[in-house]
């Protein structure tokens, strides 16, 4: 174990905001986690889990101790009759774990191709594209409680998951009894469970278009792998490119009758009935019919092709500030909840 000192974490942040972590850990296996709790100095200092840092805007220097996970691996675990069992090192990068497995022969993940991050934030963030989120195929994981120390393993009911949520999301809570495990847990392996047999999940107006362009009405989960990758890039800025954390914002949900009111003075919203009766309103239309596309506050700004999307203009010479994105962001929810009534939640997790 290593403990390196001022660590320049612009380029382990996809916004590429300019930071610092004052110690810095690279966690590449339980062994790792488990001499920085027997050091007596590193085991009382709070911790910050840093992943591929896509879901996460930096406003300062991070005083905490940066766990970077860098945990590899990828190998089945079991072949059923119903599913395929796969177990996935938390550091590996999401996107080319989702083209390992199919390349192997294993698919399911493919909606979700080229969501940025690695494995161990999927769970966090209960990620999720085209009718497909990470619950929908999850199995179990292992992780490491760093206040005591002891290795779990949770199930998909234990993870909590909702809508970008989950159990790492929340604190616990002694006095309802709330279990939480929000800055307390390390994830080190994510296991998935991709059914048999394979069924395509073509839900969605972009798929149903390239189905319509390319005439091809029984897709692969390669084709399908293929759709979403070119779908995302024409929507989405690449983060190598233009720096950024990807949607910003989450989905809102509202009561049919709020939806109702809504429509009868902007009947163009984009909205979507859910199974449990509420209706999700398209966070992006929103934010785009408040006037906010293109938009800057300083090198911070709104993408021109999505609304749902802040990114860093200033590049890597004048990068955009945290301070900067926040306010931005502050600035769109204001006008998003004068005008609508309602208020937009971050996806990403200030620091």
């Amino acid at each position: 174990m290593i403990v390196q000192r001022n660590v320049p974490l612009q380029p382990h942040n996809s916004f590429g905001i300019v930071a610092r972590a004052q110690q810095l850990v690279r966690i590449a296996d339980e062994a790792d986690v488990a001499a920085i709790l027997a050091d007596p100095v590193l085991r009382e200092m709070p911790k910050f889990v840093l992943g591929g840092g896509s879901n996460i805007v930096l406003t300062g220097d991070v005083k905490p101790l940066v766990l970077k996970v860098e945990i590899p691996g990828r190998r089945l675990v079991d072949d059923g009759p119903r599913a395929w069992i796969v177990e996935v090192g938390a550091g590996e990068v999401w996107h080319d774990t989702v083209q390992w497995l199919l390349a192997q022969g294993w698919p399911g993940l493919e909606n979700m191709a080229l969501i940025p991050g690695t494995v161990g934030g999927a769970p966090v963030q209960n990620i999720g594209a085209y009718g497909v989120e990470l619950q929908d195929r999850f199995e179990s994981l292992d992780g490491i409680d760093l206040v005591t120390g002891q290795p779990f393993t949770l199930d998909a009911a234990q993870c909590a998951f909702g809508y970008r949520d989950s159990v790492f999301k929340h604190a616990g809570d002694p006095a309802t009894n709330a279990f939480g495990l929000a800055g307390r847990a390390l994830i080190t392996r994510v296991r998935f469970r991709l059914p048999k047999p394979w069924k395509p999940v073509l839900g969605y107006l972009d798929l149903e278009r390239k189905m319509a362009e390319t005439g091809v009405t029984d897709p692969s989960p390669m084709q399908i792998f293929d759709w979403i990758v070119a779908i995302r890039r024409a929507k989405l800025p690449d983060w190598r490119v233009l720096g950024n954390a990807g949607s910003f914002f989450k989905n809102p949900t509202v009561t049919p009758e709020q939806c109702a009111d809504i429509i009868a003075r902007d009947p163009k919203i984009v909205h979507y009935p859910m199974a449990d009766g509420s209706i999700k309103l398209a966070a992006g239309w929103l934010i785009d019919a408040c006037g906010w596309k293109g938009k800057s506050v300083g090198n911070a700004g709104v993408y021109e092709r999505q609304a749902l999307v802040l990114v860093n203009r200033g590049g890597t010479e004048h990068p955009a500030t945290g301070g900067e994105v926040m306010t931005l962001a502050k600035a769109i929810q204001t006008s998003v909840y004068e005008r609508f009534g309602i208020r937009l939640e971050p996806e990403p997790v200030v620091v």
